[in-house]
């Protein structure tokens, strides 16, 4: 993705900026003040994803945004530093260069993951809460657990991949299809947004290093270890990321809470950025 070309209607593109912090350059969004949020979103995702909860969030709070590594415009800096525990090390860098201390870590679907690991890594750091949107905090199952990321792992080693995803005819009909199966309705400007993401063939390739590097063994003994509260908050409707699974994790937390956020599905944060802000402003104490 390229700033000049692709960011010139970005959302909320006044409050990005790009930072040097090895091994990436990164993309962040910060607005507001008052206790810092950290916004972490999913694999394939980008800060575009919170283009109406930031806004919402930034009346009450200092919230910091950022792409992942090789996702939206942050440039990698290596391509093996796509896992969780190396992406969590080198989130908790940033913070620490930019002096971001996170009172609390908001997650999306893998960006819930990554907010756990780097609670669990956060070595000393002060840190109030985890809060997980539709978080991804189960593995694949069964075969799949096998098949899944090692054909990730196969693709993401093959540079040409990305490129002939991007340009594989019916573009439009497949992003559509895909928003389709999250469950979620979200407007024809994120829609539009999604298609440029995944039309990108260094944002696919990001998403593909990511895929491949997943796993979440370990996480749930991390989960369970937390002393602070963790809250995970789903829509039924989720076809992605089952909120059954936010219920178990919840279950298994030390100071876990399961939120139901009704009839909305894996981009609840998208379609109703207001009640999930409502939610998160009242999980916050400081």
């Amino acid at each position: 993705m390229e700033w000049d070309k692709d960011g010139r209607d970005w959302p909320n593109r006044d409050a990005s900026r790009f930072v040097e912090s090895r091994p990436h350059r990164w993309h962040v969004q910060v607005a507001g003040e008052g206790p810092t949020l950290l916004l972490l979103h999913g694999t394939g995702g980008a800060t575009h994803s919170w283009r109406d909860l930031l806004p919402h969030l930034a009346e009450r709070f200092e919230v910091v945004a950022l792409d992942l590594p090789g996702h939206g415009f942050t440039r990698r800096g290596t391509r093996h530093r796509s896992g969780l525990a190396p992406m969590a090390a080198d989130i908790w860098t940033l913070c620490d260069a930019q002096g971001w201390r996170p009172d609390a870590i908001v997650g999306h679907s893998a960006g819930g993951a990554l907010a756990v690991e780097m609670a669990a890594s956060r070595d000393g750091r002060a840190l109030g809460a985890v809060i997980g949107l539709n978080a991804a905090l189960g593995g694949f199952e069964g075969a799949a657990g096998l098949v899944f990321p090692a054909m990730a792992k196969a693709l993401a080693s093959l540079r040409v991949v990305p490129r002939l995803v991007a340009r594989l005819p019916g573009g439009e009909r497949r992003i559509e299809a895909m928003l389709d199966a999250t469950g979620s309705r979200i407007d024809a400007r994120g829609r539009a947004l999604y298609a440029r993401l995944l039309s990108d063939p260094e944002h696919i390739d990001g998403a593909l290093a990511m895929m491949a590097a997943w796993t979440t063994r370990g996480l749930p003994t991390k989960l369970a270890s937390l002393d602070i509260p963790v809250t995970l908050m789903a829509g039924t409707n989720d076809r992605t990321v089952p909120s059954r699974v936010s219920e178990a994790a919840a279950a298994r937390a030390r100071h876990g809470e399961f939120l139901d956020l009704g009839p909305l599905g894996h981009l609840a944060h998208e379609e109703r950025p207001d009640l999930v802000a409502d939610e998160i402003g009242a999980r916050i104490r400081i």
